[in-house]
């Protein structure tokens, strides 16, 4: 199960030598048969033993235990119904190795560093909020519930809704049709109540982000107004979509939503940053975010999607910085890193702080593609 904790415990691990992180896509889509993805894996294990080559002779022993580890546990056999990707994490000499299924795809990849590659899952979990869909109509509600793409169907209910009409189905007359009319809407209502009872109940079991309404308009609007403030709260749109669609229907129209509703936040908080730094209170760039991360002044980190870059890292002190070779802080010599991003992404994470992967925003491109809002 991919979670915020669970990053954050692996970014947190400080090894005695190097950590071989490696992910394999097993998307039966794009490989159904076993040897489509065995065929990856021996490229990945290839690459990993010439990238250890660098880290000395100790080390390369290490990752060459830990990539033999991690082809034998994919040889052996899991389970693929429910997962598209894998993400191992081992270290040899400290006797560490964790597996991270996912339910969806991951690109392959391997690297060898003093700490595990946890970027990707980080982008991974960002990318696939937690939200849920309630739909609803005067008789029935259905609450579906969406994690790291993943659909499925919480909770249905139906209420039988008297018609405003008589028992034959012919159209009420007078007085009576009133009434059966005020009784059909006493029920409706009582049903839209029981149904914003569900919402607080099943979303205080397991919360989410967003929550999205969909249903005819007025319907839609009325169970609002029944909500729990903090189930009301999570509404972040509407949608004209009938309650007995299928999960297809429902799944392309809540995953439009959600996309829309990142951008904005991101944008959101890109203008934060902004008004942050020209405030004193945050910064943009490379270099002195990186001086931020190491004072241990950050609050939010953000980062542009995709970017990398070379950079320095000083095992003794943990110091980090776009120059080499000796450490400014405690004058030891330092290591020259592939990505000195991702070295902050998980400084971060390790440290508590609030990551951002941003996609596609001009704005952060302009401040250097990486920035921080300080606590202090």
């Amino acid at each position: 199960m991919i979670n915020e904790d669970r990053i954050r415990a692996l970014a947190g691990h400080r090894g005695s030598a190097v950590v071989t992180s490696c992910y394999l896509d097993v998307d039966g889509r794009s490989h159904p048969r076993h040897s489509d993805y065995e065929a990856q894996l021996d490229h990945l294990v290839r690459q990993g033993r010439e990238k250890a080559a660098g880290f000395g002779p100790e080390a390369a022993r290490s990752v060459a235990a830990d990539l033999d580890r991690i082809a034998s546990w994919v040889r052996s056999g899991f389970d693929r119904s429910r997962v598209r990707g894998l993400a191992f994490f081992a270290c040899s000499a400290d006797g560490f190795f964790e597996v991270v299924e996912s339910p969806l795809p991951v690109r392959n990849g391997v690297v060898v560093n003093h700490t595990p590659h946890v970027r990707p899952l980080e982008s991974l979990l960002q990318a696939y909020e937690r939200f849920a869909v309630m739909l609803v109509d005067r008789q029935r509600v259905r609450l579906f519930r969406f994690e790291l793409g993943e659909l499925t169907e919480q909770t249905e209910a139906f209420d039988a809704v008297p018609r405003s009409g008589d028992q034959a189905g012919h159209p009420a007359q007078g007085s009576r049709g009133a009434a059966v009319q005020r009784h059909s809407d006493e029920v409706a209502h009582r049903h839209l109540k029981n149904a914003a009872e569900v919402a607080f109940t099943e979303l205080q079991r397991r919360p989410v982000e967003h929550l999205i309404l969909g249903g005819p308009h007025e319907i839609v609007v009325e169970l609002e107004g029944l909500l729990h403030p903090w189930v009301r709260d999570r509404v972040v749109d509407r949608l004209a979509i009938s309650a007995t669609a299928g999960p297809d229907e429902v799944r392309q129209a809540a995953l439009c939503v959600e996309a829309a509703v990142a951008r904005r936040d991101e944008a959101g908080l890109v203008d934060r940053l902004r008004a942050a730094v020209g405030a004193g209170a945050g910064v943009a760039g490379l270099e002195p975010t990186l001086a931020a991360l190491v004072e241990r002044r950050v609050e939010l980190l953000l980062v542009s999607d995709g970017y990398e870059t070379e950079g320095w890292r000083c095992r003794s002190c943990q110091y980090l910085g776009p120059l080499g070779r000796r450490c400014p802080v405690c004058a030891n010599s330092m290591d020259l890193v592939d990505d000195v991003v991702e070295e902050a992404v998980e400084e971060a994470l390790a440290n508590k702080c609030r990551v951002q992967m941003v996609r596609e925003n001009a704005d952060l491109d302009v401040l250097g593609r990486i920035g921080a809002i300080l606590r202090f």
